[in-house]
């Protein structure tokens, strides 16, 4: 991607600009494809606001979801640690590591994760640790533009310099007395710039890992206006495909969440009809104050079988959106 630069010190923290709402985030996600368990964990450091963003969401075999989200303080931008999470560069582009230890709700009806505050008020707990670590299969996509014409993957109001990358990941999830070991794959990806969800009209973003190796990250972004932009990549034979067009059909449930999906994609060297099935979803929102307004995005996390060509794979569905006037501003599309 010769529009972007990406340097190995990108893996480290970055000088916060003076927006209030600089965020510096990683994520990472990981699942064991023979037990089905797995999930997604990130850190948001918002120093411009005092606080950073802990998100620990993890999928069981049984079918519950364990998870936390936390606003805990922080004073500078000088590491991905806080509030029992933390994020570590063991070879930069090639291998990183992340962990979290204490408690996690445990959620038996996902339903329940649209009244969050009622359920981490009284909902059952366990203690928790989930550590893992990211091995590089490809190369990384994205970095930091070259210059003001470039357009950023998810736009300048919602991150500036953004880099993503697939690979192997091995480490374990324990939540009370149970124990499950990862030994599978997953995704990873690192933001940095200003940031407010809200900014973000719909999206539908899609990631998976194939045990071949092969892999992929697309997403379709849709302004107010309705113009979309489709961007993402295709992993064949450890190099990356551009995405040149794509289209997306979801079918829905009676609540408006994603069910199942197809998603036909073109590169320059193929084409492919991907099909995907929720298995678990976690329907989480974000609320944020603005002018003496409560502007409220849904964040749809979703759990997915993908099959490509015949191929099961395992990854994550995610549907953001601004809810208006009760509704989500993407259905049905």
């Amino acid at each position: 991607m010769s529009d972007f630069i990406m340097r190995p010190e990108d893996e480290r923290t970055h000088p916060p600009d003076a927006s209030v709402n600089f965020n510096e985030s990683v994520y990472t996600n990981g699942f064991d494809t023979v037990s089905l368990v797995g999930g997604w964990m990130r850190l948001g450091n918002r120093v411009n606001e005092g606080h950073a963003e802990l998100s620990v969401c993890l999928y069981l075999p049984d079918g519950r979801i364990a998870c936390q989200f936390r606003r805990p303080t922080i004073t500078d931008n000088a590491r991905f640690e806080a509030g029992g999470i933390s994020y570590a560069v063991i070879e930069p582009l090639r291998s990183v590591s992340m962990r979290y230890d204490g408690d996690l709700v445990i959620v038996t009806d996902p339903d329940a994760l649209r009244d969050p505050k009622a359920l981490f008020a009284s909902g059952p707990r366990l203690p928790g640790h989930v550590h893992w670590v990211h091995e590089a299969e490809s190369p990384v996509h994205g970095g930091e533009p070259v210059g003001d014409h470039v357009e950023t993957m998810y736009g300048r109001d919602f991150s500036l310099g953004h880099f993503n990358q697939h690979g192997r990941v091995r480490g374990e999830i324990r939540v009370g007395d149970e124990r499950w070991s990862i030994d599978g794959r997953g995704w990873r990806d690192h933001s940095w710039g200003p940031r407010y969800w809200q900014a973000i009209y719909y999206y539908r973003l899609f990631i998976a890992n194939f045990d071949d190796g092969s892999a992929f990250m697309l997403l379709k972004i849709t302004d107010r206006s309705g113009v979309a932009r489709r961007r993402g990549v295709l992993l064949v034979d450890g190099r990356y495909e551009e995405v040149t067009d794509m289209d997306v059909m979801t079918e829905w449930t009676d609540q408006k969440d994603p069910a199942r999906v197809r998603i036909g994609v073109r590169t320059a060297h193929r084409k492919a009809v991907i099909d995907g099935e929720v298995l678990r979803l976690a329907p989480l929102r974000n609320r944020r104050q603005a002018d003496g307004e409560t502007l409220v995005s849904r964040i749809a996390e979703g759990f997915t079988r993908f099959t490509w060509d015949g191929r099961p794979g395992y990854g994550m569905t995610e549907y953001i959106e601004r809810i208006e006037d009760g509704e989500v501003v993407g259905y049905p599309l």
